[in-house]
């Protein structure tokens, strides 16, 4: 069965505790749902499931917050809504388990949506609820907990720095690749190319509101010399990886159209791009950002491509260090990935990066006539995801 993708549509991502850090996760997400339909060109009442994914729930609606946002944007209560959690690959998971639900026949027409409001995670007191009748409580930070590995603890940042050791990346290398991605998404937002995926939102400013309509996290006019200026965080001692080569913090939703042909036909859908496959490989937990290599190698041998195959990749850049092994271990071109800025420079929500990371492969197939393209990221705990398009815009 075909399954082909239309409608692409993220909210701006903000910076953390800034502009979205008093939006609502339900309203980010109803948001970009509402959309994406729109932008596809048909109504609510056309799609009859909802995917979203998400790595942090927040607010009252968290248990359920796909249902919330399914039916809160117009889809039918009889419709069918479910979250799905795969850490970074979230947004990716989103389209692909769309899709099985229409390979599967349970769907025709589904939205595959995700998002994150970091700024809104709370502060974790475990020990009230039994105990602590008296005297000081400790509060956790539930923002730290997330990013700490399941398996050992350490901070996502703290397994980079095995990464680059393990594989002599330096420091030197990781900043120049944090400078290449600030001055490709600056170059992005000025070009307009950002702007096309993007819906503009209302957000809170002082008494009264704003729209926000661009990307909060790009440091425009960042420099060698400021990057090469900021200490590791993350590993005090001989430590490489700094702010300025690691993924941003931020808040934002995405959604995107995912359909059979033949429903798509029907409802006089245009196609950006048809979802050819998927694959997900397991890595050592504590060197997880070399994810993209064995998952992007396992889409490729199930298709029988190659690397030289491939048009473009957006490689998700929770770190430099990522995407550096990336292209040393699969000959990836620098001129054929990222070209458009990345983790690092627009931020990483995890529930929407993957959908982010989808729009801009569409977007750049459809401006070059390219066929195929890669999106690809590492995952807390030991994973890799990959997916492939095939661009059937022309």
């Amino acid at each position: 069965m075909e399954i082909v993708l239309a409608g692409g549509v993220r909210t701006p991502f903000g910076d953390f505790g800034k502009s979205l850090r008093d939006v609502p996760l339900q309203k980010l997400g109803i948001h970009a749902v509402k959309a994406s339909l729109d932008k596809a060109g048909i109504k609510a009442t056309d799609a009859d499931n909802l995917v979203f994914g998400n790595v942090t729930p927040v607010d009252r609606e968290a248990a359920i917050v796909s249902r919330v946002i399914a039916v809160n944007s117009g889809l039918p209560v009889e419709s069918g809504a479910m979250g799905v959690n795969r850490g970074c690959a979230s947004g990716l998971q989103a389209i692909t388990t769309a899709a099985e639900n229409i390979m599967s026949g349970e769907s025709r027409v589904g939205v595959a949506a995700g998002g994150e409001n970091f700024s809104r995670i709370p502060y974790v007191a475990r020990t009230m609820r039994w105990g602590d009748t008296k005297g000081h409580v400790q509060l956790e930070d539930g923002a730290d907990v997330i990013y700490r590995c399941g398996f050992s603890g350490e901070l996502m940042g703290s397994t980079a720095e095995n990464v680059a050791e393990k594989f002599g990346y330096t420091r030197e290398e990781m900043d120049a690749w944090g400078l290449m991605s600030q001055r490709r998404a600056q170059a992005a937002i000025e070009s307009g190319f950002l702007a096309r995926q993007i819906a503009p939102i209302e957000a809170p400013e002082g008494r009264g509101t704003k729209m926000l309509a661009q990307d909060e996290f790009p440091r425009f006019g960042i420099t060698a010399e400021k990057l090469a200026s900021l200490r590791p965080v993350f590993r005090k001692e001989g430590g490489r990886i700094t702010p300025g080569s690691s993924s941003g913090v931020t808040d934002g939703a995405a959604a995107i159209v995912v359909a059979s042909r033949q429903a798509a036909d029907d409802l006089g859908i245009t196609p950006d791009a048809r979802l050819v496959g998927w694959a997900v490989a397991g890595v050592p937990p504590e060197i997880m950002g070399i994810g993209p290599v064995p998952a992007t190698r396992k889409l490729l041998d199930k298709f029988g491509l190659s690397i030289d195959d491939i048009d473009y990749f957006e490689i998700n850049e929770a770190f430099a260090a990522v995407n550096i092994h990336a292209e040393r271990e699969l000959g990836i071109s620098r001129d054929k990935t990222n070209l458009y800025g990345g983790g690092i420079s627009l931020g990483h929500p995890p529930g929407a990066t993957g959908l982010r990371m989808t729009m801009t492969a569409i977007d750049h197939l459809k401006d070059t006539g390219g066929r195929y393209a890669v999106i690809t990221m590492c995952i807390g705990g030991g994973q890799g995801m990959a997916g492939l398009i095939e661009n059937i815009s022309h």
